[in-house]
């Protein structure tokens, strides 16, 4: 099982150290984000939906994530509120970082590589950019009161401004549906695909380059460390229960449930975080501590599930 962790951690470790170096400039991190998450991130969930589709097992695991994600995610926004006294907005950002997972940049590779299956990864990324991801931005835009006119448009058009979402929606309908992609097409999408787990991993490295951030308020390590520990040990652990002894899940599914909710917090979180001028710092190091203590959760929680 360590095996199949070895080449996304080294890619991984790849875009770090050309992060750290700058071999290739300022803009690589912006840029090989964006052609993951409009080109090639797409063209591999269409690629693998219409070759696997979503089955009723996958139900119960995605049923035992969703579950997880809304009680540590509540958890993350409860802390917030009650236990650090954070306005609204902060609130939300913290309840996304300790709930929202990494699931495109390295949920994507971790399932390729370790189960084999990327249709469950597929069902998380859609219940985040359709479910989810509404509902912060709702939060935020309350909190920050911008653009009240617009609001909504807004919201309703998120799931129709991610390519992620449409193109695991198409592969949804086309593999429960049963008709193919023509043949020219369908090699060009796979092909094009192909690219997305190494460009993906060494895009997140790139990310994990500590960056300067204006304005940053230094938060109290109590804050970060519980949000990394809600999102990278107690959401997984949920998360089994859930999925084993209470759904009954075992095998490939209850390894792909617990993988998912064991993905370190998502880059979103900060995209988030600036966007609503949002101290960036507090999302920026959990994200980075997460991810490096995903590299041991995700490796334990294969290795004992497989």
């Amino acid at each position: 099982m360590l095996a199949a962790f070895v080449p996304i951690w080294a890619l991984t470790g790849v875009g770090y150290l050309a992060g750290r170096t700058r071999v290739l400039g300022p803009a690589a991190v912006d840029v090989l984000g964006r052609f993951v998450f409009y080109v090639a991130m797409p063209a591999a969930l269409l690629d693998t939906l219409t070759r696997q589709p979503v089955g009723g097992t996958a139900a119960r695991s995605v049923a035992a994530f969703a579950a997880a994600t809304v009680l540590i995610g509540g958890a993350g926004f409860a802390a917030a509120r009650w236990v650090f006294r954070r306005p609204l907005e902060e609130q939300a950002i913290a309840g996304m970082a300790s709930g929202y997972v990494n699931a495109a940049n390295l949920g994507v590779p971790v399932a390729v590589r370790v189960t084999g299956d990327a249709s469950l990864i597929a069902v998380v990324l859609l219940i985040q950019t359709a479910i989810l991801t509404p509902i912060i931005l709702a939060t935020l835009d309350v909190a920050t009161a911008e653009d009240p006119a617009g609001r909504w448009r807004r919201l309703l058009t998120v799931p129709l401004r991610s390519p992620v979402m449409l193109s695991c929606v198409t592969g949804v309908l086309l593999g429960a549906s049963g008709p193919h992609l023509p043949r020219l097409v369908a090699d060009a999408v796979a092909l094009l695909g192909r690219a997305a787990v190494p460009t993906a991993l060494v895009a997140l490295g790139l990310s994990l380059v500590p960056r300067e951030l204006p304005g940053g308020e230094p938060r109290r390590p109590a804050e970060v460390v519980l949000s990394v520990l809600l999102k990278s040990v107690v959401q997984p652990a949920v998360c089994w229960v859930l999925a084993g002894p209470v759904l009954g899940l075992h095998g490939a599914a209850l390894l792909g449930a617990v993988l998912c909710a064991a993905l370190p917090t998502a880059q979103n979180t900060f995209v988030f975080a600036r966007a609503y001028d949002v101290d960036g710092t507090f999302a920026r190091d959990v994200i980075v501590a997460s991810t490096a203590l995903s590299m041991a959760t995700l490796t334990i929680a294969a290795t004992l599930l497989r």
